[in-house]
């Protein structure tokens, strides 16, 4: 939500662009046969190429080429033919070469756009362009020691970086757009797109200016930025700043800011750089990249169902609510889930119920992405399967859910190791229902006197009794007939 706008502020312009750099799904770096795989020991995915050692050549790994094409053809870009790489030059200790590979000159994709909702309406974001690049090593600080200690395993990591034209006005647009993003590029398998893990990073480029004028103000790059709130708190926070600093007669730096979560605002790093800062020139160990017509024709063929047409299938398929089509179509693995179950056999609506239900309260609850889903579609079709035998009742269903929602357990051997099938013997159960009425004269009392409610409280001491085994429907039919 937007926050209350003041009337200085409505008088001023919010201008933003987004630089969006996205950890694409290789096994391999960009350059190099290292492993991108997280979480290995400090600098044990290395080797002489993405350390920077003299004579080490690099050479392109296809399948980065191919994200990269996919994402542009997705983002209506066109695909430059003929691209290369570049080096952009500069000194940092986490960056070995003491340059990084980029593309500057000719990059893979250009002048595409995409479509977000906003209050407004529907709106076209541009896409400037998207080039490949390498990602840099990673500065672990050792306050105890005083010391700064480099880890090369990222070093090599194969980035795209997506950067927008200066079309949003607003933080929900910025969002809308970033969330966008983040839906394209996991349907199409190039990432997982994670910000809180930095597979999915975004810069913010911000300017102010007055309603009415044409020229852009002077800007500042917002860094530091991992999750979806901190965007939005940084463009509304930096937008402030700015139309505070011009208020007061100042002037706007250009600089790049790092924006602090915690307290709500922003502080310099250093001036912003142009490209001229970086020296870029052609890197002259990578052959230029030469893409033809089989090529892209292959990506073309290989492109998924977007949600867009996802959601219109899932109106013709399935009986299910639109409100439930938008939600789970919003995540591909979601989506992939509902539609393997469906085609085990269980009922769509069935399906859904339990990814709009006990999926998303326990992935909000545990702070997960849908991506993160652990439980496969044969397993909950089985637990569908054990609620709709009544093998299970709803409150036991939840249970076996909830464990195989943290460990993918199988929930029919679950239930026959936890001996969580329904009590249906009547006998048994007529027994422990008789017990509940002579432990509670008074609700008996309270029901014969016509308070129904009262029958409530009976049912449940009942499930307790049975340690939550019985059919509740059961229960109360037996109460009723005893009372």
């Amino acid at each position: 939500m937007a926050e209350a706008v003041s009337e200085k502020e409505k008088r001023y312009e919010t201008v933003i662009g987004l630089e969006v750099h996205v950890e694409l799904s290789t096994k391999t770096k960009i350059f190099c046969g290292c492993s991108t795989a997280f979480g290995g020991a400090p600098n044990t995915h290395t080797c002489p190429v993405c350390t920077g050692m003299p004579g080490a050549l690099p050479v392109l790994n296809r399948k980065v080429l191919e994200h990269a094409a996919a994402v542009g053809l997705a983002t209506n870009c066109h695909i430059t033919r003929y691209c290369k790489f570049d080096r952009k030059n500069y000194f940092y200790p986490d960056n070995p070469q003491n340059y990084q590979i980029s593309q500057l000159y000719l990059p893979v994709c250009r002048d595409g756009r995409v479509e977000i909702e906003t209050e407004a309406g529907k709106k076209f974001v541009g896409i400037h362009e998207i080039h490949m690049e390498e990602d840099a090593g990673k500065l672990i600080h050792d306050e105890r020691s005083g010391c700064s200690l480099v880890d090369f395993n990222r070093s090599g990591v194969p980035l795209i970086e997506i950067v927008s034209e200066p079309d949003m006005r607003n933080a929900d647009e910025a969002i809308a757009f970033l969330e966008k993003l983040r839906m394209i590029i996991q349907y199409l398998g190039a990432s997982d797109c994670k910000l809180q893990e930095g597979s999915m990073r975004a810069d913010v480029n911000l300017s102010v200016r007055k309603r009415g004028v044409k020229e852009l103000g002077a800007r500042t790059e917002m860094k530091n930025l991992n999750s979806f709130r901190a965007i939005a708190r940084a463009v509304t926070g930096e937008a402030k700043r700015q139309i505070d600093l011009l208020e007061s007669g100042e002037k706007v730096v250009q600089e790049t800011r790092r924006w602090d979560d915690v307290k709500g605002e922003s502080y310099a790093m250093r001036s912003k750089e142009d490209a001229m800062d970086y020296r870029y020139f052609p890197d002259p160990d990578l052959v230029p990249v030469v893409i033809d017509e089989a090529f892209l024709m292959k990506i073309r063929e290989r492109q998924p169902e977007f949600r867009e047409e996802k959601m219109a299938r899932y109106r013709k398929e399935f009986a299910i609510p639109d409100y439930d089509i938008e939600i789970i179509t919003k995540s591909k693995r979601m989506a992939d889930i509902f539609e393997a179950t469906v085609a085990l056999g269980s009922q769509p609506k069935k399906v859904s119920n339990w990814l709009m239900g006990e999926t998303l309260r326990l992935l909000k609850e545990k702070d997960m992405d849908a991506e993160d889903i652990r439980f496969t579609p044969e397993n909950l079709a089985k637990l569908i399967g054990l609620a709709d035998a009544k093998t299970v009742n709803s409150s036991v269903a939840k249970e076996i859910f909830e464990a195989m929602f943290e460990e993918n357990i199988d929930p029919e051997r679950y239930v026959e190791e936890k001996g969580l099938k329904t009590v249906n013997d009547r006998g048994i159960l007529k027994k422990t229902v008789e017990e509940v009425i002579a432990a509670n004269p008074r609700s008996v009392e309270d029901y014969r006197r016509g308070k129904e409610r009262a029958v409530g409280f009976l049912v449940g001491q009942t499930m307790k009794a049975m340690k939550g085994k019985a059919d509740p429907g059961m229960v109360s039919r037996l109460l009723k007939e005893l009372l």
